[in-house]
């Protein structure tokens, strides 16, 4: 048994109920009907998955962010390959996913889970489509369905079951619709890559291994498609490019309401702010990180000490020793002052008897 059936009749059933839409008020059998039917599909599974597309932003975030640590991990452990040093390796690898909240695999849900219905859609435009126009129905795809989406030409004598190597009735002009389509698909995926890798990291997660692979995955995307892209009906690229438009989209409106802390999209998202708040004539808000204030008191200050008074032979002076310094340079400059009165021609005061009195009982002090 096909274990793709069920997804096939649910992908060929979706295609028909969004013909029969648009058909109110669209020609049924025009090409344009049936591309739009096919991104119709497109936007009911991407908006299925949207939860899971979330989730593999913040995997992706998370594995780049925590790629520092990692790689601090394996610097710990180069070049020990005994079974410990492995388990411990494995074991602390582990615990900074769990504390990170990230996974190797979350990233690649939303791809693991659209290729069944990739292959799913390739399988019914590829085989059934041009079995059900040759009297064999598939599910909803009656014949006179399956015959009007095979030959109704969408540009020129293009349809949606061409590829660029089986190009049918249009010819050179099949292979320039599907070379523009696989070319546009490489440069959405660019874009997209990039501005996940790029623009929405911070410097420090932007070095080592796990970086280095998603420059490389920065290159090689847009060259698998135009590897597979030339073998794939054109129905198949719609859908193919109507996804990675949408993964553009949403990821743009991800990264603008919450980019990466320290990335440049951060940089730019407060840029946008403070020019809104400009406008209305607010002012900037400051999105610098506090400063963290230590809870310990800061050390006093240290009082510097003036040493103590020393005599000429660097003894210390007692302070019976520095009151008589005092006196001295008290009694020399007093000495100094009446001599410069004396040269000016003034008569010098007599000194005070209550001073003569203070002298005597200094000397006699001194001579006890």
């Amino acid at each position: 048994m096909n274990p793709l059936y069920p997804i096939e009749w649910a992908v060929a059933w979706l295609m028909v109920k969004f013909h029969a839409l648009l058909s109110t008020f669209m020609n049924p059998d025009a090409g344009l009907t049936w591309v739009l039917s096919i991104v119709g599909l497109t936007v009911v599974v991407r908006t299925l998955i949207i939860p899971l597309f979330v989730r593999q932003i913040r995997a992706s975030r998370a594995m780049q962010m925590v790629s520092p640590e990692l790689q601090a991990v394996q610097k710990k452990y180069k070049g020990k390959t005994d079974q410990d040093s492995r388990a411990k390796m494995a074991e602390e690898t582990m615990a900074i996913y769990k504390e990170a909240g990230a996974s190797p695999f979350s990233s690649c849900l939303p791809m693991l889970l659209q290729m069944p219905i990739f292959f799913g859609l390739f399988r019914v435009l590829y085989n059934k489509l041009p079995d059900a126009a040759a009297g064999k129905p598939f599910g909803p795809l009656t014949e006179q369905l399956a015959t009007s989406a095979s030959e109704s030409p969408f540009f020129g004598s293009v349809t949606i079951a061409n590829s660029f190597l089986v190009s049918g009735d249009g010819g050179i002009t099949t292979k320039i619709v599907a070379g523009f389509i696989i070319a546009c698909m490489s440069g959405v995926t660019f874009f997209t890559q990039k501005s996940l890798t790029m623009k929405n990291m911070p410097k420090a997660a932007l070095e080592g291994p796990m970086a280095s692979t998603q420059k490389m995955m920065l290159y090689m995307l847009p060259f698998i498609y135009v590897i597979t892209g030339p073998g794939m009906p054109i129905g198949v690229l719609i859908y193919w490019l109507t996804t990675n438009i949408w993964t553009f989209v949403q990821q743009y409106i991800v990264i603008s309401a919450a980019p990466t802390p320290g990335s440049a999209a951060e940089k730019e998202r407060q840029a946008r702010i403070n020019a809104k708040r400009e406008k209305k004539g607010l002012e900037p808000l400051d999105f610098a990180p506090p400063k963290t204030i230590s809870a310990e008191p800061e050390p006093e200050a240290q009082i510097r000490v003036q040493p103590s008074s020393k005599g000429k032979g660097g003894k210390k002076l007692s302070d019976e020793e520095k009151l008589e310094r005092a006196r001295e340079l008290r009694a020399k400059a007093t000495e100094e002052r009446s001599k410069a009165r004396e040269a000016a021609g003034e008569t010098p005061n007599p000194p005070s008897q209550g001073g003569s009195v203070l002298n005597k009982g200094a000397k006699k002090k001194r001579k006890k």
